[in-house]
């Protein structure tokens, strides 16, 4: 493997890191661990902690595919390996 595609793979695990621990503490954190004081607060007639396990997480996870696809847009470009 040459360095580029070391280098390369480094930056995309590393992505891919943070945007799963970002995945798990919504969706696990906020939607079960944190949902008894999260539900102090309300989202649209329903508490937050709810809200979170049921819509939330959703949510959050379609915007952070999002957030991958710009990423490894800038990535792919930034190594040259882009489709143009």
């Amino acid at each position: 493997m040459t360095k580029k595609t070391s280098d390369y793979w480094k930056v995309n695990l590393k992505y891919l890191g943070i945007l799963l621990v970002i995945w798990f503490t919504v969706s696990f954190g906020f939607g079960i661990l944190f949902a008894e004081t999260l539900n102090q607060f309300h989202l649209g007639g329903f508490p937050l902690g709810f809200w979170f396990a049921h819509q939330g997480a959703i949510y959050i996870f379609v915007v952070l595919i999002f957030v991958y696809v710009y990423l490894m847009n800038k990535l792919d470009h930034k190594f040259d390996v882009d489709e143009v």
